[in-house]
């Protein structure tokens, strides 16, 4: 075995990325591949395998897995992380378009700063009353590419993002596919913090970008914010969401997220 990758982070959500358009790992084989190479210290470690396959409509396709296994329709560092490597190994110019599970993705490269416009998010639900473990939660959700059920919080350092995270994660009102969680905190003027359990990585991750799409917009439907909105990550750094709504708030529209990607390190991987 001799496969080359190249390892990617967007605010700290890192993604293993191989150039499979010459079929390097056959289908059948991907999602055992998947779960051996994203084990940290025994393999690369990471939360996702992006391959990158050939497309008839757009410059590329990307075919992705969430650590476990699982495929996920979208993942909005993983756009952006995906972007930069396209250009960077010019597949793609610096206007680009990719196919993912979710739909056509737009990129647009900015020096350091990657701007991707997703599709429109759907399933939209208000205060969803939700019961785990005698405690009551009102939730809003949002399919943003993949679905996110998003708690407000007055104290988001000190929530337990992995217990409450996983109970609603599993929770029947999601069944049966499940959804990612989002703890969301305002702190300043059209800012947000979050922290995020990730479906398919079942575990809080540093970022989720379909989760700071997911929280500034219902964090604007509930009248918090307005966009532009700032949201700052687990780890640190800030994304930025800008989009159109509705005067009802009922209904989104031109959804934008733009931030940094880094090429952390690139190898050879021989046996796994």
């Amino acid at each position: 075995m001799s496969i080359v990758f190249t390892k990617m982070s967007g605010s700290g959500n890192d993604f293993i990325i191989i150039d499979n358009r010459e079929s390097v790992i056959k289908n059948l084989d991907k999602r055992g591949f998947v779960t051996k190479v994203c084990v940290p210290k025994i393999s690369v470690g990471a939360d996702g395998v992006i391959f990158i396959e050939d497309s008839e409509k757009a410059d590329f396709k990307w075919d992705f897995y969430n650590a476990d296994g699982s495929s996920a329709e979208m993942c909005g560092n993983g756009c952006r992380c995906v972007a930069k490597y396209a250009y960077e190994k010019n597949i793609a110019s610096e206007k680009m378009s990719f196919e993912t599970t979710a739909g056509i993705i737009k990129a647009d490269i900015k020096g350091s700063c990657i701007r991707v416009k997703l599709t429109n998010p759907e399933n939209l639900q208000m205060n969803l009353p939700i019961d785990l473990n005698g405690r009551k939660y009102q939730i809003d959700s949002l399919n943003t590419g993949v679905p996110h059920a998003i708690i407000y919080t007055s104290d988001i350092i000190n929530e337990n993002v992995c217990d409450i995270g996983r109970g609603i994660r599993s929770h029947t009102a999601f069944s049966p596919a499940g959804t990612n969680v989002d703890f969301v905190q305002k702190q300043g003027t059209n800012e947000l913090r979050i922290r995020t359990y990730e479906r398919g990585v079942e575990d809080e991750t540093l970022a989720c970008g379909t989760g700071v799409v997911a929280s500034a917009l219902l964090a604007s439907r509930a009248g918090l914010v307005q966009p532009p909105v700032r949201v700052q990550t687990q780890g640190g750094e800030f994304l930025t969401v800008d989009f159109k709504a509705t005067s009802e708030g009922e209904k989104f529209g031109e959804v934008f997220l733009e931030g940094p990607a880094k090429l952390v390190f690139e190898g050879t991987i021989v046996e796994i």
